[in-house]
């Protein structure tokens, strides 16, 4: 990952901005930017206008051999306060006087926000805060070929799995054996963890629409819906498959075929300029046509990368424009509390002239 070019491109950001400073505080937004993968930091970034505005990686001591492996676009300072309020209290201390702090205000709590100020104001600073632009957020939406190869390797990894899962799953087994036995093979193949907590949700689980593996046994007829991913090299992957166990009936597989249509007709929607929103409209339209659309209750997809779930948001409304090099998942879904629900999910990325589904298209009803 070109980090230093990532920190050229946040400065200019930056200096557009009108913000003499950046404080990042979200770890996700410090590994994308330098490339630390600690789990205790904070960065510390001028807009390049003048020599003293570097960039500054405050940690702690049990980082101090490796920020140093993982950093080079940043000067390192190891200390034994709370990072941010070491970046807040160093710059304090810089004589700031008149100097505007970003801040990102949606990873701050209110008492974290009241000790930046308190330490600005200390030692003669007279910074002034105010929350930034998702500056880092806006940067990380488009990927680069080095993040695209890391998705699709995920992703492979990932959908790997689903075999795993049509293997375990059978009447009478728990939910939570058949997210082991998937988890177990994620590890196996080298991913460093499960994007997200395993969701299989049999018969009228299914209509639950995060429900993560647990102790009920499957039953001998119904839908299972299972959502997973795995961690590979820092990215995430993401992939929905429904099942059925035992004989369906018409009903049920017409039921899973509305679904199966609103995820075509979204991914067809895909490519540049369509606005998420539109996206979403594409796969909603479809179940409207089914009467189905009272049961899908949330959003069509969201972006994936270092991050589950991250910039932009596919849902209702949005009017954030696709650009290529946006990954995203298409993932509509229909669920009756009480009698069973359906989620079809692949992730794509946007190509300059539509999108490619990176998950293997193994999508007809498969029926266990």
């Amino acid at each position: 990952m070109n980090h230093k070019q990532r920190m050229r491109q946040l400065q200019s950001a930056l200096l557009k901005s009108k913000l003499d400073y950046l404080l990042i505080t979200h770890l996700p937004n410090i590994l994308y930017v330098t490339g630390f993968t600690g789990s205790s930091a904070a960065l510390l970034v001028g807009d390049g206008e003048a020599g003293e505005r570097e960039a500054v990686l405050f940690t702690d001591g049990r980082y101090r051999t490796q920020a140093r492996q993982e950093v080079n676009n940043a000067r390192i300072v190891i200390g034994s306060k709370a990072p941010a309020l070491a970046a807040a209290e160093w710059l304090a201390s810089q004589r700031s006087r008149g100097r505007i702090l970003g801040i990102e205000s949606e990873w701050l709590s209110v008492g974290a926000r009241d000790r930046l100020s308190a330490a600005l104001r200390g030692k003669g600073g007279k910074a002034r805060l105010r929350s930034a632009p998702p500056l880092v957020e806006r940067a990380r939406m488009v990927k680069d070929a080095e993040e695209l190869a890391r998705i699709r390797a995920a992703v492979k990894l990932g959908a790997s799995l689903f075999g795993i899962a049509c293997k375990a799953i059978r009447p009478g087994a728990r939910e939570v054996e058949v997210a082991a036995a998937m988890e177990f093979e994620a590890r196996r193949n080298g991913a460093e963890g499960m994007s997200f907590p395993t969701i299989i949700a049999a018969g009228k689980r299914s209509a639950v629409i995060h429900g993560r593996a647990s102790l009920a046994r499957i039953p001998s007829r119904g839908f299972v819906v299972c959502d997973f991913g795995v961690i590979l090299a820092g990215y995430c992957s993401d992939r929905t498959r429904t099942v059925y166990v035992g004989k369906p009936s018409q009903e049920a597989r017409d039921f899973y075929g509305a679904v199966l249509e609103a995820q075509q007709a979204a991914i067809a929607a895909v490519r540049p300029g369509v606005t998420t929103g539109e996206v979403d409209e594409a796969a909603r339209s479809v179940l409207r046509k089914w009467r189905l659309a009272r049961w899908f209750t949330h959003s069509t997809g969201h972006g994936v990368g270092l991050e589950i779930h991250e910039a932009p948001r596919v849902a209702a409304g949005q009017t954030q424009a696709l650009d290529p090099g946006m990954v995203i998942t298409i993932e509509p879904g229909a669920y009756v509390p009480g009698k069973w629900g359906v989620r079809i999910e692949d992730i794509v990325v946007v190509t300059s002239s539509g999108c490619e589904v990176l998950s293997p298209e193994d999508k007809g009803l498969v029926v266990l």
